[in-house]
């Protein structure tokens, strides 16, 4: 199948790749589902049966109280990230149609992804991680603002996204957890839970790309290639993100070589260098994802020899100052 020059018989024809794969998802469904345990905030932060609910609430504040606040700043942005969950479920819904067995994936997707937002808020306000004015105002403001990418009116460019989106979310949970694990086991415990998640979520995107490329290569390439040079993440309209995103960098939680490596993931995996029987649009989408790796390591490597000493504060960790390399 080749790329459509109408732009709505282009979308009808991508839209028709998706219906097509309804049983496959319908598969990778229960396949998801068999391997998962499902957990729920209550399991991880409640006090254990005859035990006094206000006793471990206060032993898990002196727990907490010993995280670092470049670490509270870097939870901020995670749990704020994933209270954006509203604008991702409205970004599936709008492809993936209400009378398909799409709907049951978007839905399930979407009950999985809320316990993340809560058991981290759950935990904050428990702990008072932050000042938790500061964090609701926050919230209020980067759902206000809304997340509406480029590329929300390509179905297959959503499915590319949401792919490298949930790996780099993984990866900066369980980062953030094995750090904190040092200071903080339940938190610690949290995260890995979550992170636990995404990587489900991970792989069943990127087996749904994998089929999209199957059928489709010439249109599933010249989306990728739009996608995978850079990503902004879902948090990036929330109030000061480029700021708690350099804490995250500096913090060694995620940055550009973490993505490089993201990237480099999914080339292996969809075989896109082996790919072959291309037309012209297809190889020449094929050529520029082969050469994003290097692009990315030049802009990692001048990231890293730009990079000075500097001094943050943020509301949301009560404006005490502290320093990182």
């Amino acid at each position: 199948m080749g790329i459509a020059t109408d732009p709505a018989r282009e979308l009808a024809l991508k839209i028709e790749v998706l219906r097509d794969l309804e049983e496959p998802v319908r598969e990778l469904m229960e396949n998801h589902e068999r391997k998962r345990e499902l957990w729920f905030p209550s399991d991880i932060l409640g006090a254990q049966p005859g035990d006094s609910p206000d006793e471990f609430t206060l032993a898990l504040r002196d727990q907490a109280s010993g995280i670092p606040d470049p670490i509270r700043a870097a939870l901020a942005l995670n749990m704020l990230t994933e209270e954006g969950l509203p604008h991702f479920h409205r970004l599936l819904a709008v492809y993936l149609g209400d009378e398909s067995h799409w709907r049951a994936w978007n839905n399930l997707w979407t009950a999985e992804e809320d316990r993340h937002g809560q058991v981290l808020h759950d935990y904050a306000r428990d702990t008072r991680l932050f000042d938790q004015r500061k964090i609701e105002e926050m919230q209020f403001e980067y759902l206000r603002a809304g997340f509406h990418p480029e590329w929300d009116r390509d179905p297959y460019r959503v499915f590319a996204y949401t792919t490298v989106q949930e790996r780099a979310t993984q990866f900066s949970h369980g980062e953030t957890g094995r750090i904190v694990g040092e200071f903080e086991p339940r938190l610690a415990e949290v995260l890995s839970h979550v992170a636990k998640d995404e990587a489900r979520h991970y792989a069943f995107y990127r087996s749904v790309f994998d089929l999209i490329l199957e059928r489709d290569p010439n249109a599933a390439l010249h989306s990728a290639s739009f996608i995978l040079p850079a990503i902004d993440m879902p948090g990036v309209t929330m109030p000061g993100f480029k700021e708690l995103a350099d804490v995250i960098r500096r913090a060694g939680i995620y940055g550009p070589r973490d993505y490089l490596r993201i990237v480099q993931e999914q080339i292996r995996y969809w075989r896109i260098e082996s790919l072959e029987g291309l037309n012209g649009i297809g190889r020449m989408a094929q050529e520029k994802i082969m050469g994003i790796p290097a692009r990315l390591r030049r802009i990692a490597e001048l990231m890293e020899t730009r990079s000075r000493a500097k001094t943050f504060s943020f509301e949301v960790v009560f404006n005490r100052e502290f320093a990182m390399d």
